[in-house]
């Protein structure tokens, strides 16, 4: 996605990250916040995007944990092409490198508020620890809903959480597939991004679960929770009960 018109007293933003989800919601949000948008999917896009020469970022956003050139070593490309400012973003801690590197670090979710106080200099609000699943917390948060609502038509709102719900799909597959082999940095990878996607657009119950799934990851790759990954069939029924759940709210709220 290229070229999204914004206020041009706002700098120009090149926004990075593999998660399609995390990507096109932030994107939407800074758009609508006013911010000229232009976006890639992942390092490697990301340079040929700026040796093209067809725009010039001055804020450069980038997901601290890609697959591919990412981390403190795409900084140092990227700074070698742009005088941008360059930004990471994650939905969890940075790596030390990544944040001594980068000019500033924002936790997803955010939005356009969080990101202009920190542009001015001004550190943005802390985001609360990231805690499991609790059935009793909303299936979406109505504060998100209604902002979405008010930046976009119905449509739009409801194409972002019908592709939420068909990511889950494709990531539960991913998910099961990476359990059963023990492979605890792609669990990791996947808790992750559904972490990041999910939090982007307030499925509260489905952000608890990836910060759950990447907690799951770090611990088996550091050589514990052994036990959880044997016993990883409630993990993967919640994550498909999630996405069930949001199938539910978008009959309610968007009705065909």
């Amino acid at each position: 996605m290229l070229g999204l018109s914004g206020n041009r007293q706002l700098p120009t933003i090149l926004l990075i990250d593999d998660d399609m989800v995390s990507r096109e919601v932030m994107a939407t949000v800074l758009t609508m916040g006013g911010y000229e948008m232009h976006t890639a999917v992942d390092g490697a896009s990301a340079l040929k995007l700026l040796e093209g020469s067809a725009f010039t970022p001055e804020v450069i956003l980038m997901d601290a944990q890609m697959p591919g050139l990412s981390g403190s070593g795409l900084i140092a490309e990227l700074r070698a092409r742009s005088e941008a400012t360059v930004i990471a973003i994650s939905g969890s801690g940075a790596p030390a490198d990544v944040t001594a590197a980068a000019d500033g670090f924002l936790l997803k979710p955010f939005g356009s508020a969080e990101l202009g106080k920190l542009l001015e200099g001004r550190k943005p609000p802390t985001a609360p620890a990231e805690q499991g699943l609790d059935p009793d917390e909303p299936v979406v948060s109505a504060e998100t809903l209604a902002q979405l609502r008010e930046m976009m038509p119905e449509a739009g709102v409801r194409q972002i959480y019908a592709a939420i719900v068909a990511d889950l799909s494709k990531r539960s597959t991913a998910l099961r597939a990476a359990i059963a082999k023990g492979d605890a940095d792609e669990i990791r990878r996947i808790g992750h991004a559904i972490k990041g996607g999910c939090g982007m657009a307030g499925a509260v119950q489905a952000t608890r679960l990836g910060a759950r799934i990447e907690a799951l990851g770090l611990a088996a790759m550091a050589g514990q929770g052994g036990d959880e990954l044997d016993n990883s069939a409630r993990l993967l029924s919640d994550l498909s009960n999630a996405a069930r759940n949001l199938e539910r709210m978008l009959e309610a709220e968007f009705p065909a």
